[in-house]
């Protein structure tokens, strides 16, 4: 059995995970876009855009391999509101996501199931986190199971008690506002410690295991 892994997860010195206003124009919030600047330059970031070149970073690489399913939040589907982003929307990432597996999305909002080209075919789960969780262990077997975002999906899961890792990044910006990761959560309680830090010239490298 694999582990639950949060991995590449980045966050503002004052402890965002996203910005203030996420909506069409900022998926990610304003000035969310600025949290990953560490994430751009690396090889797995240009591959996934279908470019060659970048930097080979370690934490970038573990951050996007060896998952056998992943599980997100709705708004990393795609913008908030029951329309979906429109009747043709399919996600933020175009015809060939980059998850490349079964990709689980809390929701309250049913939607049937999309096959997307590269291995990835996107679920809509209406009843929860653990049924999300329960059918992506399946679907991954022995490979891992991601949750990869947002900060609600994230905070729900470590509440629960449910994740094995957490790879945080800790980018170099302020924000000011937006979705606060840690709020009200006593992670030491949780059984959480700190087991690696790694400072890199773009941001700083956080493992904590449960």
């Amino acid at each position: 059995m694999g582990k639950v892994r949060v991995a590449g997860f980045a966050v503002s010195i004052d402890g965002f995970g996203a910005g203030p206003d996420q909506g069409l124009e900022h998926p990610l919030g304003k000035g969310g876009r600025e949290l990953h600047n560490w994430f751009y330059p690396t090889k797995a970031f240009r591959s996934m855009i279908g470019q060659d070149g970048g930097t080979d970073d370690r934490f970038a690489r573990a951050a996007m391999a060896g998952f056998g399913a992943y599980i997100l939040g709705r708004n990393m589907f795609g913008p908030a509101g029951d329309n979906w982003g429109g009747p043709d929307w399919k996600g933020w990432w175009g015809d060939n996501p980059p998850y490349h597996a079964p990709t689980f999305i809390l929701t309250h909002h049913p939607r049937a199931p999309i096959v997307m080209e590269g291995g990835t075919t996107f679920h809509f789960v209406t009843d929860g986190i653990d049924a999300a969780l329960a059918q992506a262990k399946a679907a991954a077997g022995d490979r891992d199971v991601k949750i990869g975002g947002g900060v609600a999906t994230v905070r729900q899961y470590l509440l629960a008690g449910a994740i094995d890792e957490l790879h945080l990044v800790q980018s170099p910006i302020v924000l000011g506002r937006g979705e606060a990761l840690f709020a009200g959560i006593d992670l030491p309680g949780l059984g959480y410690r700190v087991t690696e830090v790694v400072p890199t010239e773009l941001a700083t490298h956080i493992v904590l295991t449960r």
